[in-house]
């Protein structure tokens, strides 16, 4: 029988015939009712690799209220949703919580894995331990990041500012976030952060990092410096290695969601990459002609119309 979403809108009748289901779905349907509440895709794995500023969370508002049924018929198929992310730890675990999501995420724009020691989805041995996670290093230390970004600024003969030079005041008049956010954005491991500088195009900002071992991604708001070895479509390919690991018997199949060109390497990295168009209805030139699904709207109804047209489609 070929999978598929299972669309069960209307009062259950006496002869009906009883689908599979989990238990989640076995309380409603006991109780008489039939909802779409899952999806049921048999033979395949698919996760959702997510960005999360102006792709899951609206790029002004932060907010995610839209996405959440989305998000929540993913928890109840038992479908991976990750955040991939240029966002610190600390910023992305208060996500997670909010969410339900599993609690593994990358940060830093691929910089670090964390992945929740109780997530029955790996079994990773390779890692140090942080907190209630195994961390996987991919980039470099935050020390080495900030000193890079003194190091860049003499490159390129310009004063670079990251948010380590800058007051959680500062953060906050730049990102729209209240305090204790701007606190949690400040709270940094592998990269830094920092204000592009007028008049130097980012290929010369690229150049000079790049002589220095490092990289600089240009974001929606900020450049990043990070490693040379991090990145958005690296972390996604670890994750796919462990998810392919852990499912030998199911096909993995990857869909990635992005607004910016520092995802260009996540929507490189999956099976089906989706654009979420910034507030003009349009998605950013640098991404926009290639050949890519666009969602229909901004962040975050435009996220879960897309991941629910995704599903639909690979059922």
């Amino acid at each position: 029988m070929r999978g598929g979403i299972q669309n069960y809108t209307h009062t259950r009748k006496s002869g009906d015939r009883i689908p599979k289901l989990n238990e989640d779905d076995r309380a409603l349907w006991d109780n008489g009712i039939k909802q779409p509440t899952s999806v049921r895709l048999l033979g395949m794995k698919p996760i959702v690799f997510t960005d999360l500023d102006g792709t899951l969370l609206n790029h002004h508002t932060y907010s995610f209220d839209a996405a959440v049924p989305t998000i929540e018929k993913c928890r109840r198929s038992r479908i991976p949703v990750v955040p991939v992310t240029s966002k610190t730890r600390r910023e992305v675990e208060a996500i997670v919580r909010e969410l339900g999501l599993s609690g593994t995420f990358a940060v830093e724009n691929g910089s670090g894995i964390f992945v929740r020691r109780d997530d029955s989805d790996f079994a990773v041995t390779d890692a140090k331990i942080e907190d209630n996670y195994s961390c996987i290093q991919l980039g470099c230390t935050y020390t080495e990041a900030r000193r890079g970004l003194r190091q860049l600024e003499t490159a390129i003969a310009s004063p670079l500012k990251g948010f380590g030079d800058l007051s959680v005041s500062e953060i906050q008049q730049l990102t729209n976030l209240p305090p204790a956010e701007a606190t949690n954005a400040r709270d940094r491991e592998f990269s830094e952060p920092f204000v592009p500088p007028e008049n130097i195009a980012p290929e010369t900002i690229e150049a000079a990092a790049k002589n220095l071992g490092l990289r600089v991604l240009v974001g929606g708001r900020f450049c990043h410096l990070i490693g040379q070895n991090a990145g958005k479509g690296n972390a996604v390919r670890w994750l796919v290695d462990r998810y392919r690991d852990r499912y030998p018997e199911e096909k993995i199949v990857t869909i990635g969601l992005g607004d910016s060109p520092n995802d260009l390497e996540l929507l490189e990295a999956v099976d089906r990459p989706i654009i979420i168009p910034g507030k003009t209805g349009r998605p950013h030139p640098q991404l926009g002609d290639r050949g890519w699904d666009i969602a229909p709207d901004v962040a975050p109804e435009g996220w879960a119309a897309a991941v629910e047209r995704s599903l639909s489609d690979i059922a």
